[in-house]
């Protein structure tokens, strides 16, 4: 019998040490190494080995332009959000991980994607419900699939042999925290067993050209659980965001090695799965009865694709000393700043005002064409003034109180255009040898935070 090797890996980077260590020389966290059975078998025989193969020649170094490739078709899904995000489409023998909150819609998403793509066949492999309930999710959408298959299984050289068999033109796995290789006698979940599951089903991706999507538990600080190795062997990682208990869940991408790292897509959660939104600007613009103070609607950028978002500022006297600055889906530091810009260069007593600002929607942002449009909603919100609603804005605010000019400003002009704005007001240095009469909306441009003032008060 061979012996039973032990060693410690940091449960957050995946570190390994030969004894446990009370703080993580690699990424600095307390308490993380956890002690697990390590045992190495004959090589070959841990991972995806197809059995029509017996012997396999060894590899040479080629000249780089000696190396054949041919550019193979991608997946369409259909799926318009989905497609965007990934760059076009699945590419064939792509490793994808999709990581998101509990509840988030993860397990839904990739369901939905198995019954959307008629014509191939799909293999649903699940560690954490039964066939049962998936079909019992399956029936609420309506979408339909002959060829999608489900699997209950957990041990990865089971599923392999119903692999072999089946030969799916797409494999999902949820979640990869739930498989387990027989060759590591650690528990499911812990470092050795989601790398060396990841690094088999890599394998077996790589060969024969199929797509992998596996479903990826987060931890509380919001990082896909397991190594950070995990991150680093897949093509794609996916983030499911939102929160639960708003119905609209937002699709980015942090890694992508086909595609732009930019791109968003924006679903709505109902009973019937994910609908995915054409138009998410619509969803972003609250629908007012009557005009209020401290609300100013922002043009930016998510990758190539336009979006008007709602900013609300509330703007009121300190009650208890020290002032509050709150903000939430905004950058908190990027608020101070443009807090100090606006006492420093537009003369408002600041200082012994609570602020609160906030992003509708529920969105994250980090666009700086959205100064604008926040020192508008704190001027309303200060001077109890409300802002036209046919306005929009869209520039980035320096520390000397000018209006910088920011990328594709014929995208954010064309986006408030098309959503019935009369005006718009950008920097006019961002608008030199742009023809502002083909647009039906008035463009305003402004050099200094005094002017925007004026136009709007």
């Amino acid at each position: 019998m061979a012996k039973i090797k032990t060693t410690f890996f940091c449960q957050n980077c995946g570190a390994q040490s030969p004894k446990w260590l009370g703080k993580c020389p690699a990424c600095g966290e307390w308490n993380t190494y956890v002690e697990e059975v390590v045992q190495k078998e004959e090589s070959g025989k841990g991972s995806w080995k197809p059995q029509s193969s017996t012997t396999k020649k060894a590899s040479v170094p080629k000249k780089i332009h000696e190396v054949n490739y041919e550019e193979s078709p991608r997946y369409v899904t259909g799926d318009d959000e989905l497609d965007r995000v990934l760059g076009g489409g699945i590419v064939p023998g792509s490793l994808v991980l999709i990581g998101g909150e509990p509840g988030i819609g993860k397990s839904t998403l990739m369901l939905q994607i198995a019954l959307i793509l008629v014509g191939k066949k799909i293999l649903y492999v699940s560690g954490e419900e039964s066939e049962a309930q998936i079909k019992m999710r399956a029936d609420r959408m309506a979408a339909k699939n002959p060829e999608c298959y489900v699997l209950s299984e957990t041990n990865t050289q089971q599923i392999f042999q119903q692999i072999e068999a089946l030969k799916p033109d797409l494999l999902v796995i949820d979640s990869i925290q739930t498989l387990t290789s027989q060759f590591i006698e650690s528990a499911a979940g812990s470092v050795s067993q989601v790398r060396e599951c990841t690094a088999e089903l890599m394998k077996f991706a790589k060969e024969t050209g199929t797509p992998v999507f596996l479903i990826g538990h987060i931890t509380k600080d919001g990082s896909i659980a397991g190594p950070k190795v995990l991150e680093h062997m897949v093509d794609t990682v996916l983030q499911f965001e939102g929160d639960r208990h708003m119905s609209y869940r937002i699709l980015r991408t942090s890694k992508n090695r086909f595609g732009s790292t930019h791109e968003l897509g924006i679903y709505e959660m109902r009973v019937e799965g994910l609908r995915p939104v054409a138009n998410p600007s619509e969803i972003l613009l609250t629908q007012r009865e009557e005009v209020l103070n401290g609300v100013a609607i922002g043009a930016m950028m998510e990758g190539n694709r336009p979006l008007l978002i709602e900013i609300q500022s509330l703007v009121s006297p300190a009650t208890y000393g020290t002032p509050q600055r709150s903000s939430t889906g905004h950058d908190a530091k990027r608020l101070n700043m443009l807090l100090a810009v606006l006492e420093k260069r537009g003369g408002m007593k600041l200082g012994q005002q609570d602020v609160f600002l906030n992003v509708a929607g529920g969105l994250r942002v980090d666009d700086p064409a959205l100064d604008l449009a926040v020192c508008a909603s704190l001027i309303s919100s200060y001077e109890d003034t409300p802002v036209s609603e046919q306005i929009c804005f869209a520039g980035e605010v320096g520390l000397g109180g000018e209006i910088r000019a920011v990328h594709r400003i014929e995208n954010r002009i064309a986006e408030a255009e098309k959503l019935g704005f009369k005006k718009i007001i950008v920097s006019k240095y961002a608008v030199k040898g742009l023809d502002l009469n083909k647009y039906k909306i008035e463009v305003m441009p402004v050099s200094k935070l005094e002017e925007v003032y004026q136009k709007i008060f």
